[in-house]
């Protein structure tokens, strides 16, 4: 049999360990959604936003428009997806469309809150996997990458052929409450669902962890709190969710824990999304303080005293130096 043997000519040199795309400039461009957070976001980095414009005509069609040239930029897109839903989703389209045609080096999608990401399974029939739907609209549009903030399934990160930078709220809710000094501290998961994050809090707070159960008996955010699963009497307790919309489940399970002798009833959420009528029924309930950041600016009803806003500007600037710099995101919340 006959040896093949390769054809003369130079050897090809080593392989190279990495490769790093070049690196464009940081820039940052606010959507209508988050322009509060976004100027925020901005002064901690110490840049300016990126001149821009989304008016709406008549009829809700949205025209957006850059205006300064992004050729070879690195661009990150403040836009939360909330209400008006599905209004902030399609801009955030338009402005990743928009960008990639004048030529940015990257866009990366900035979403403070992505609230089809309650949409993670397909567990009726005939019903559509929409945070599915969502990431695939977002690749098609040119994005490159997505940061947001604490997804209601980590797994959603697992929809995106893209990388996906999923930061946590409760790290800047735990160092406030901390400050606090709260005696007989419990942390409890309004359910089964968050029990993994509930620890989580525990873990950083160093106080017990109980578990509440709850019945929730179709879409229309009514929620029946049924029992706990833990000692709470006469402790002061931490309720923690993701994001309340309604206000339902956090209002029903401090019921609960009240009449199993529970003292004082704190809450807090990641995500205050406070549909019409839910920031009242808060400022009556038991809880003695609601703690929530700013990812959502709208205000549909005025505040009672009991809420408070914790901002997360911070957390976003520091991981988009860390994705703009090539250095772990991950650093930046250390287990305790």
């Amino acid at each position: 049999m006959t040896e093949l043997t390769p054809a003369p000519g130079p050897r090809p040199g080593p392989r190279p360990q990495s490769f790093q795309a070049p690196q464009g400039d940081l820039t940052l461009l606010a959507g209508t959604g988050n322009p509060q957070l976004a100027a925020k976001i901005a002064a901690e980095l110490g840049v300016q936003l990126l001149p821009s414009e989304a008016p709406r005509f008549s009829e809700g069609n949205v025209f957006v428009r850059v205006l300064e040239n992004v050729r070879g930029r690195d661009v990150y897109v403040i836009q939360g997806v909330h209400l008006p839903v599905n209004d902030n989703f399609m801009e955030l389209l338009f402005w990743i469309d928009a960008l990639k045609r004048a030529s940015a080096q990257q866009v990366t999608a900035v979403i403070p809150f992505f609230s089809y990401s309650k949409g993670d399974k397909k567990d009726e029939p005939r019903v559509s996997i929409r945070a599915r739907v969502c990431a695939d609209a977002l690749e098609v549009a040119g994005c490159d990458r997505v940061l947001t903030m604490d997804l209601h399934s980590p797994q959603i990160q697992g929809f995106f052929g893209i990388p996906v930078d999923h930061l946590y709220g409760r790290h800047v809710i735990c160092d406030h409450i901390q400050k606090l000094n709260i005696p007989d501290l419990v942390v409890c998961s309004p359910d089964i669902g968050f029990a993994k994050d509930a620890a989580a809090y525990a873990d950083l707070l160093g106080t017990p962890v109980v578990i509440g159960n709850k019945l929730r008996t179709g879409h229309d955010e009514t929620v029946q709190a049924l029992e706990v699963i833990g000692d709470v009497e006469d402790k002061n307790v931490l309720l923690v969710d993701d994001f309340t919309i309604s206000g339902g489940t956090l209002i029903a399970m401090a019921d609960i824990l009240k009449q199993r002798g529970a003292k004082d009833i704190y809450a807090a959420v990641t995500h205050g999304v406070l549909s019409q009528g839910a920031a009242p029924r808060i400022g009556n309930s038991v809880i003695k303080k609601l703690f929530m950041t700013d990812t959502i600016e709208y205000r549909l009803d005025e505040f009672p005293d009991n809420i408070e806003i914790i901002p997360v500007a911070p957390v976003f600037a520091e991981a988009i130096r860390s994705v703009h710099d090539r250095t772990s995101v991950s650093q930046l919340f250390p287990e305790k």
